[in-house]
């Protein structure tokens, strides 16, 4: 029985040292690499095992679930033509490797003589870009007590930019009530927006601040801009409203009385006009105590 046993352990072992001299059998180094944009990087494609001499080699680019030609018939195409060659014997090497390379790459091997004849190994590539300079808003003055709202954006960087800010150089914690000099502030960070915001500023918030951008590729910082805190002056408030109404006070006592002595009535004639008749008639017209009422008057013509 026990020879039996050995007997058929003896075949597996056999069969299975056989299947695999005859099948074809990938592997890489890293799976998952990532370069700097501009530089170089090498895709693992490794032949672990393989009988037959001239296998048919292909490099595919997957991007948004497309794939594309890398490596076909011996030859690189597409966009990688003059970027990128073939290391013996299947590596797929990157040379000026840009941010549109950033994709799965697959690695196919096709052995017509093994048994198992097509093997295959999928390569996740991330070229990471450096953060350009980010673009800085900070509001040059705000009274003591407002809100207010710095802002810091960058679209360059690869992977996305986290965001940093500093007052005064020094760095500013995301959570004000981890640090002893930021205790009292009353400000929220989001270091995914690059948002920095004021619920009510104080005094000790008039600064310099500036804004880091930064990814596992490095990182880039606007130029300080001084943000200060004034107070309100309510005294010089008051005032203002009180010459405000006083003015308007005289100006109305003005109207009234320019009104009373008539400068804004139209002239009105009181009384009735009536006009004479012209003599030449030869007679002679009176006026009686009764309006409108004449009577001739005689009078002799000599």
């Amino acid at each position: 029985m026990a020879i039996t046993r050995l007997a058929w352990l003896l075949i597996l072992l056999s069969t299975h040292c056989y299947v695999n001299v005859l099948a074809v059998i990938l592997k890489s180094n890293e799976q998952a690499p990532w370069t700097n944009e501009f530089e170089s990087i090498e895709l693992s494609c490794l032949i672990e095992s393989i009988t037959t001499n001239s296998p048919r080699i292909e490099w595919k680019k997957i991007q948004n679930g497309e794939p594309s030609y890398v490596y076909f018939d011996r030859k690189v195409s597409g966009d990688l033509e003059n970027r990128a060659r073939i290391r013996e014997p299947a590596t797929l090497v990157i040379t000026n490797a840009t941010r549109s390379d950033t994709a799965d790459y697959r690695c196919e091997v096709t052995a017509p003589n093994d048994i198992k004849s097509f093997d295959e190994i999928l390569i996740s590539l991330v070229v990471r870009v450096k953060p350009v300079m980010p673009k800085c808003s900070v509001p040059k003055s705000v009274p003591f007590g407002k809100s207010a709202e710095l802002r810091c954006v960058e679209d360059e960087g690869f992977p996305k930019s986290q965001y940093q800010w500093f007052r005064n150089k020094e760095e500013i914690p995301d959570d004000p009530k981890t640090s002893p000099k930021f205790f009292n502030s009353t400000y929220t960070l989001n270091s995914e927006t690059g948002t920095l915001r004021f619920s009510a500023v104080r005094k000790e918030d008039g600064a310099q601040y500036y804004c880091r951008a930064k990814n596992d590729a490095g990182h880039a910082e606007c130029g300080p801009q001084t943000m200060e805190v004034y107070d309100i002056n309510i005294a010089g408030i008051i005032l203002g409203v009180l010459v405000v109404v006083v003015v308007l006070l005289c100006i109305t006592v003005g109207i009234c009385c320019a009104y009373k002595r008539g400068y804004f009535a139209s002239q009105k004639q009181t009384g009735n006009n009536y006009k004479v008749p012209a003599k030449g008639d030869g007679v002679d017209y009176v006026r009686t105590e009764d309006e409108g009422d004449f009577r001739h008057k005689s009078s002799f013509v000599i």
